[in-house]
């Protein structure tokens, strides 16, 4: 097996052992899981630290591997792992958010077997999803990293709306994977019968050499567009992620809202864009508009909210307005900033939601009128949880500062989006800022209630998966080279694939320097201005 094989399997492998472990054994249980995502973890960070964009195959990716049993070779169907700069962050983040979100489950008392096979199986499907070059598995794995979310909400959630949360997740969520299969589905056809394959890099190839017909990119696009918006929680479709988050348990919250939302994002980056260019020039500033309803109404709410959690849940749908805008503006400094607002968000909402739990454990309520002081006890939670408003504020060296700043470059350099950027600066500089320093005045400061006077900071081992979440932000946010070097060659080649048409229809308009007279039949007239030529 390789490295990658390994990061995909092992969980699923461990959640096949879990189920021939007694059930009475919940301490066996809990260390298989933290055990196991560790390992992966750190074969997720050896991947990382090995992988080299100059050493990549052909099709630029690197730790290929191929599961020969799984798939159908006459439907064209391989279950083909690979990475390159687009996705290997996204593996290395959703391996570091499984073993902090394996650390925060220990507020799980009650059918903990089904709890952490769940829980591993959500992990290796985000993971095998993320990784997978088949277009088959990249679905087949989101749905089976999909499911147990609705489960764990549904039994294990928290709060009098757990069952509304859990059928309102399952119902949204239902539907965008929905309509992203049909898109799917209608772009497998595209292909001539004899040569078709769900395989992504050979699709790559035949859309670069076959250009979709503008009808069929009309038709596909706005299905996968707002399919995958709302899996990832594009407004106006973002009512199920505040409530879903605020009544599921930690872990589940931590690995949902940090990682497999960004599956959405992924496949738009990685699939509809770059295969279907002309319809995404026409549908990229809508899009951009619609991340403000993300970035200013959802931040609106958000400052509305007396629920630490539903602040929280609304503050990551605020977010992935920042990511939608940076893929809106299909240009190359955009677009890497929004895979780094990717992986940057992904540590963040797992850290908010893994310290929220940990005040639900000790106090039994986020009820912010309930909370107060909170900081004069717990000292080391409260001064994670201020890291992680920081963070969330967009503040210098943490890795959200580096995706924010380039996004807002990247929009900012295409004149249509100006206005839009404008908006979304004060978004998210105002509008966030105030929601997140209201939380953190709610619940650490102030006078602190008597009954929170024996509260207990967090012991050694539940400091663990905070501190390397906030680790990774530092890391990164210091060092975002480390990041942007993978990225930059596959965002430029996306950019490339969505503006080869806009690129070729001015390349045919310059005057041959010869004859005066451009591709397209047209000559310079006197002043620059073009006239029709006979």
């Amino acid at each position: 097996m390789t490295t990658l094989t390994l990061i995909f399997a092992l969980p699923l492998l461990a959640a096949v052992l879990l189920a021939f472990i007694p059930r009475n054994f919940a301490v066996v249980m809990r260390l298989v899981a933290l055990v196991t995502t560790f390992i992966t973890m750190l074969l997720a960070v050896k991947m990382f630290w090995n992988f080299d964009c100059a050493a990549a195959d052909n099709d630029g990716y690197k730790f290929v591997a191929t599961i020969p049993w799984l798939g159908s070779h006459a439907l064209g169907i391989v279950c083909r792992l690979g990475v390159d700069g687009l996705n290997v962050g996204l593996v290395l983040m959703g391996a570091i958010v499984a073993f902090a979100a394996a650390c925060c489950s220990a507020e799980i008392k009650s059918r903990e077997k089904e709890f952490y096979i769940l829980l591993l199986v959500m992990t290796g499907g985000i993971l095998g999803a993320f990784a997978s070059l088949d277009l088959f598995f990249f679905y087949f794995f989101h749905e089976l990293a999909l499911v147990p979310t609705f489960i764990m909400i549904g039994v294990w959630g928290r709060g009098e709306k757990r069952n509304f949360a859990a059928f309102q997740i399952t119902l949204y969520l239902s539907i965008g994977a929905l309509l992203t299969l049909v898109g799917l589905i209608d772009l497998y056809l595209q292909v001539p019968a004899e040569i078709r394959t769900f395989d992504i890099p050979s699709l790559t190839r035949f859309f670069v050499e076959h250009p979709m017909a503008l009808a069929s990119q009309s038709f596909i696009f706005p299905l996968l567009l707002f399919g995958f918006g709302v899996l990832v929680s594009l407004w106006p479709f973002h009512s199920w992620a505040p409530l879903g988050y605020g009544s599921a348990p930690t872990a589940t919250a931590m690995l949902h809202a940090g990682v497999l939302k960004k599956f959405g994002l992924y496949g738009l980056l990685r699939v509809v864009i770059p295969f279907m260019p002309q319809s995404a020039q026409h549908w990229m500033p809508i899009l951009a508009w619609l991340s403000l309803g993300n970035i200013l109404y959802v931040g609106w709410v958000a400052m509305k909210q007396k629920n630490l959690n539903l602040l929280i849940g609304n503050s990551s749908v605020a977010h992935m307005g920042m990511i939608f805008l940076g893929i809106a503006t299909l240009n190359l400094v955009g677009v890497t900033g929004a895979v780094v607002i990717m992986i940057a968000h992904g540590f963040l909402a797992a850290l908010t939601f893994g310290l929220s739990g940990y005040i639900h454990s000790q106090t039994g309520t986020l009820e912010m009128s309930e909370l107060g002081g909170l900081a004069k006890k717990m000292r080391f939670v409260g001064v994670a949880f201020v890291m992680a408003a920081m963070a969330g504020c967009g503040l210098p060296g943490f890795l959200n500062f580096v995706g924010e700043a380039t996004v807002f470059f990247g929009a900012w350099a295409r004149p249509g989006l100006r206005l839009v950027t404008v908006l979304a600066v004060w978004g998210a500089l105002i509008v966030g800022a105030v929601y997140m320093l209201r939380a953190v005045r709610a619940t650490l400061h102030g006078p602190l209630p008597e009954k929170w006077g024996r509260l207990p900071d967090a012991v050694l081992w539940r400091k663990l998966p905070y501190a390397v979440l906030l680790a990774s932000l530092f890391l990164f946010g210091f060092a975002p080279k480390l990041l942007t070097d993978k990225i930059k060659p596959v965002t430029q080649q996306i950019v490339d694939m969505a503006n080869a048409q806009e690129i070729a229809t001015q390349a045919a308009t310059v005057p041959s320097p010869v004859t005066g007279v451009s591709t397209n039949g047209t000559k310079p007239a006197p002043g620059g201005v073009k006239e029709s030529g006979k």
